[in-house]
């Protein structure tokens, strides 16, 4: 009930009160305007706690060692053009948008993956033009491999990587295993360990809110009209703490549906972990 019926409901059992008062009142007794709540899990693991102890004890391992640690997911597709994004941001006026969301008016589509480097507070976010598949999302790890991991971390050989369970970085996806053996381990040398966070435990992934969440922030109310403007928003993405984002745009055609030949999937060096395998797995290079 909003405060007017709240107090026309007062009115009728002779008690006159207004609606500000009645609000004045509610905030005092603690009661405020809420909202619902996402935080009840639904399809929990009955492995969930296990995991995540595993995958702690994996971080400390790494960095112990000196090993580098990402963690990497896709963000929500964006179209690009003169279209609504939420959020507010302080002006004289509003800026002025398209009042549907049409994919046809969108000049294309703006895929934001991912990689976070948790020890030196490092981002790197690869905007693709075409779909966010496995081939995608290694090219995307690839990528940051390529200009600034390998230096950033001396041409370690190692490389410790944390993941959502699903998506285009399925723990259950022959093609995300086979696209980091051929993009990454054979392409550079480099054992690739991976552990996958459980099936609704993608909020404790450290890139939702220590990356995403601060680029939501930066282009909130801005319509993102083009890749360039997108990318100018991913690229001046700071925090107090001392984050740092760098980002490129990736023009490559990645195609839905295809999927890894036999031979290619026999070819894999994997090595799945004791614990917990269909989430924890080793790819090393092909000799």
């Amino acid at each position: 009930m909003t405060t007017e019926k709240i107090a026309e409901v007062l009115r009728e059992i002779d008690i006159p009160v207004s609606p500000n008062t009645v609000a004045r009142l509610l905030y005092e007794m603690d009661f405020s305007l809420r909202v619902n709540r996402k935080q009840i899990a639904t399809n929990s693991s009955p492995y969930r706690d296990q995991q995540f102890q595993h995958i702690s004890k994996m971080r400390t391992r790494f960095q112990r060692k000196g090993l580098p640690v990402i963690s990497v997911d896709s963000k929500k597709r964006e179209l690009i053009g003169n279209f609504k994004n939420s959020g507010a941001k302080w002006d004289r006026s509003p800026v002025l948008v398209n009042d549907h969301d049409f994919r046809s008016d969108a000049s294309g589509v703006g895929i934001s993956y991912g990689i976070y480097d948790p020890p030196n507070n490092r981002g790197t976010v690869c905007v693709g033009v075409s779909h966010d598949t496995a081939a995608f999302a290694a090219h995307s790890i690839a990528t940051w491999w390529k200009n600034e991991g390998a230096h950033l971390h001396g041409h370690a050989p190692e490389l410790l990587i944390l993941a959502d369970a699903g998506g285009s970085n399925n723990c259950r996806s022959w093609a995300w295993k086979t696209e980091l053996q051929t993009q990454l381990c054979n392409q550079f040398g480099i054992t690739i360990t991976v552990a996958h966070y459980p099936t609704g435990a993608s909020k404790w992934n450290p890139i939702e809110h220590r990356l995403f969440s601060q680029i939501s922030k930066n282009w909130a109310g801005e319509p993102l009209v083009s890749h360039e403007k997108m990318l100018g928003f991913i690229r001046s993405t700071t925090t107090k703490t001392g984050l740092s984002v760098s980002a490129y745009l990736d023009r490559a055609e990645y195609p839905t549906g295809l999927k890894p030949d036999r031979q290619l999937i026999s070819s894999l060096a994997l090595k799945p972990d004791k614990i917990l395998p269909q989430w924890n797995y080793t790819i090393a290079p092909n000799l």
